[in-house]
């Protein structure tokens, strides 16, 4: 089954998630790196579809989401998705994609869930 996983080399949660896939014996057959090979809009809106929405893709963690003073403005889908395509610090990551399932963001048991269900 095709899996991809997206991810930042050095950023610490995707670090964590990828040790969680080699735990369980996966190898995706695509790893991306989303700095050095952005998301294009067509594949942002896939990813959000099989996350459950734009909202589920989209960080609010992100510096810049602070910088631009985000916080007490109200996004709709397609400023989301126009964000997440300028700027790959707007992506929630790691996002895991096994078959047509997608996860955003580490968290072990629901990875553990996921790979266990493949």
């Amino acid at each position: 089954m095709e899996t991809s996983f997206y991810w930042l080399p050095e950023c610490t949660t995707c670090q964590k998630a990828k040790r969680r896939l080699d735990y369980h014996r996966v190898a995706p057959t695509n790893f991306r790196d989303i700095k050095r090979e952005p998301l294009d809009r067509s594949e942002i809106e896939r990813l959000a579809a099989l996350i459950g929405g734009a909202e589920n893709l989209f960080s609010r963690r992100s510096v810049k989401y602070r910088e631009l003073g985000l916080k007490d403005k109200t996004l709709s889908d397609d400023e989301m998705v126009d964000l997440m395509t300028n700027e790959y610090t707007f992506l929630k990551r790691p996002i895991l994609v096994i078959g047509d399932r997608a996860i955003a963001g580490f968290f072990e048991k629901e990875y553990d869930a996921l790979l266990r269900s493949r």
